[in-house]
């Protein structure tokens, strides 16, 4: 699927930023969920929200202020999506 451009730079950005021995299994799995998220848009791209929802999908209690450091360094506005959710 193809991505919107902005948001592919951003996501490489952010996958540069995260430990070698995570990354592959990071990108892996984000890339599988920003697809499915924009496909249950009916949208022909990724885009953002797509990518910020799958990142907020399924992330480890241990890696999340992590990833939120690194969404905010690399310009996802993540907030505008309703994360973080409340419980």
């Amino acid at each position: 699927m193809n991505w919107e451009s902005k948001t592919e730079a951003k996501f490489r950005t952010f996958v540069a930023k995260i430990p070698v021995f995570h990354r592959h299994i990071m990108e892996v799995a984000v890339i599988k969920k920003a697809e499915e998220n924009a496909k249950a848009r009916g949208a022909s791209l990724i885009e953002e929200e797509d990518v910020v929802t799958a990142f907020f999908s399924d992330v480890p209690s241990p890696f999340y202020s992590m990833m939120v450091r690194l969404l905010e360094q690399t310009g996802f506005d993540y907030r505008k999506y309703g994360f973080p959710k409340s419980n």
